[in-house]
């Protein structure tokens, strides 16, 4: 288990507001119940922010019929729907919910060469509501494979997350399974799938990262 460097700042800020505040009440208060409680709230606190920036180290069995989860979470979305930024036609989508418990890390879920890259800047609605795909912050990533085989994986934030971190761009190599962005606190993943993709998930299902396989090509 290692931590993402996104969460250098946030850590820094908040182990340095802990610290004060523990500082000026031990200069001020004269009660070691209190001070014992308030230090371990302030430990409590820190491991509660350090937990959603963990990068756990996992291993993938590269396959490239296999469509990956591209984050840990669970399924709220299995549908045929239309893709209106790229593809403009129908697609399968598969939604992960990422709750502030889970990794926040998203992975390539398949190998080629990111075909379109597009950052939207936008509203901080709920993760499940039904515009938060068209409406939030957001980022939208096209892969395309070596049989030319090409889904979308969008990063969308929600009403807790406020950033969306991503390290890829148009015509840059994808790997499957290596980590392409990160989502402060969690938010949701979507994926819109060839209509004949097979998929292998069900509703509410819980995801792994790199490890749960969400559809294969046909």
């Amino acid at each position: 288990m290692t931590f993402t460097k996104e969460g250098n700042t946030t850590l820094l800020v908040v182990s340095t507001v802990l610290i004060i505040i523990n500082t000026l009440l031990f200069l001020l208060i004269n009660n070691v119940i209190i001070l014992s409680i308030m230090a371990i709230a302030s430990l409590l606190m820190f491991f509660f922010f350090l937990q959603f920036f963990r990068l756990p180290t996992r291993e993938i069995v590269i396959d490239e019929n296999k469509i990956y989860a591209p984050a840990d979470g669970e399924i709220v979305v299995v549908e045929k729907t239309n893709e209106p930024e790229y593809f403009k036609d129908e697609r399968i989508q598969v939604s992960i919910f990422m709750s502030p418990l889970n990794v926040h890390a998203n992975w390539f879920p398949i190998s080629g060469i990111v075909k379109y890259f597009k950052y939207h800047p936008g509203l901080f609605l709920v993760a499940w509501h039904p515009k938060s795909s068209i409406d939030n912050e957001r980022t939208s990533v096209v892969i395309e494979n070596e049989k030319k085989q090409a889904i979308l994986v969008r990063q969308i934030a929600g009403a807790v997350a406020r950033r969306i971190v991503w390290y890829t761009d148009t015509n840059e190599k994808a790997k499957q399974g290596e980590q392409f962005g990160f989502i402060k606190f969690g938010s949701r993943v979507d994926l819109f799938l060839p209509l004949d993709a097979k998929i292998h998930v069900n509703l509410k299902q819980k995801t792994t990262g790199k490890q749960t396989v969400i559809a294969s090509f046909d």
